[in-house]
């Protein structure tokens, strides 16, 4: 694990710990069960893919550490509605507070303005979150294969999956990948940028996705920034595109989604 990714982590597993004080996870549970049925994350990926459109995880982020802050004219509803009505399939939105001045409650006001499935990102080490992120009403969980130890990526997949949560395990290296594929179900999802340094190199997908099975859907993440970019990794097995930080820094985001994908979809 990298010296930042440790840090988040460990930052992360002390906010855990504060949130189960304050909010048993029992209370959690009931939420939970009270919550939307999910909407299909990952099957909606797939029939966009088939039905020869791009697959799109469009991304609400206010800020990251590599950029700082990225947009400050931040409304997640709106956000939402401008990346639908650009052809977005799924829609990603960061609820990390201390490095991505994210808020559950952007999830919600997200996902309650669009019929859009909803990945819930942030850094999960701990059940609690894994039923946490059911009752914010999200339909998808990231699980950072770096971030993990391979028992502790089988347990929450499986709580995941018991919960009807679609799975997103992230790898960043080839090492990582056969946690990754040990996870039953699970979408595999190539991030470009280097933990240690931040870079980002689409070559990374390109090496590690030649080693993903076919019948794995595998999302491309990171470093998407043209149509140029978003051929590249579809040439290499990209079945979906996961991009953040290239639309949300540009004025128009609807306008840029669509000059990045190509969706001939009206405004």
């Amino acid at each position: 694990m990298s010296d930042v990714l440790a840090r988040i982590c460990a930052d992360k597993r002390a906010e855990v710990a504060r949130r189960q004080a304050a909010r048993p996870r029992p209370a959690v549970e009931a939420d939970a069960s009270a919550a939307e049925p999910p909407r299909g994350f990952a099957r909606a990926l797939a029939s966009a893919f088939a039905a020869g459109r791009p697959a799109l995880i469009a991304e609400i982020k206010k800020a990251s550490p590599s950029r700082g802050l990225i947009r400050a004219d931040f409304d997640p509803p709106s956000l939402a509605a401008a990346y639908r009505d650009a052809g977005a399939t799924c829609l990603s939105v960061l609820t990390d507070t201390p490095y991505f001045q994210g808020e559950d409650s952007h999830l919600r006001a997200a996902r309650a303005s669009v019929a859009l499935p909803v990945l819930r990102k942030d850094f999960t080490v701990d059940p609690y979150q894994v039923v946490e992120t059911r009752a914010l009403g999200a339909d998808c969980i990231l699980l950072i294969m770096a971030a993990l130890t391979r028992p502790e990526a089988l347990a929450l997949n499986r709580l995941a999956r018991d919960l009807g949560l679609d799975v997103l395990a992230e790898i960043h290296a080839l090492d990582e990948l056969d946690q990754a594929l040990a996870l039953d179900g699970a979408m595999i999802g190539i991030n470009n940028r280097d933990l240690k340094t931040l870079k980002v190199d689409i070559a990374t997908f390109e090496t590690v996705a030649r080693q993903v099975p076919s019948d794995r859907l595998l999302v491309a993440e990171s470093g998407l920034r043209t149509p140029a970019d978003v051929a590249r990794v579809s040439r290499a097995g990209a079945r979906a595109i996961l991009v953040g930080e290239s639309l949300m820094s540009q004025a128009d985001v609807a306008a840029a989604t669509r000059a990045l994908i190509g969706a001939a979809v009206p405004a």
